[in-house]
């Protein structure tokens, strides 16, 4: 059985289901003040809606919710089915705690109690 639908149709199907992607997505983009909401997320990069994202290129900030994740360098890379699909030269973790300098040893007791 073979179906065919017209290119209107199709196009409105696909900015749909962008527009559900990008609502149920707590992943954003921030660059400057700007934000833009992230469709789907790979190891290697990140894909936004065509007609919300302009060609972004280097220092981005991804945010989950308000909890800032990641500090990255970006270059666009392909365009497909109403997707920019952005891939990242360097993708450098935000940590909860400032970096130590030292090795830790594993059994080291968390904190010291003094009397």
């Amino acid at each position: 059985m073979t179906t065919f639908l017209p290119p209107e149709m199709i196009e409105d199907v696909a900015a749909a289901r962008h527009a559900r992607a990008a609502a149920r997505s707590r992943l954003r983009v921030r660059v400057g003040t700007a934000s833009f909401p992230v469709l789907r997320e790979t190891a290697r990069g990140f894909a936004l809606a065509l007609s919300d994202a302009p060609r972004l290129r280097g220092h981005v900030d991804l945010y989950d919710g308000a909890v800032h994740r990641t500090s990255c360098l970006i270059v666009a890379s392909e365009a497909e089915g109403g997707e920019m699909y952005y891939e990242y030269k360097r993708a450098t973790p935000i940590a909860d705690t400032p970096a130590i300098d030292y090795e830790r040893a594993p059994d080291a007791p968390v904190a010291l109690l003094m009397h």
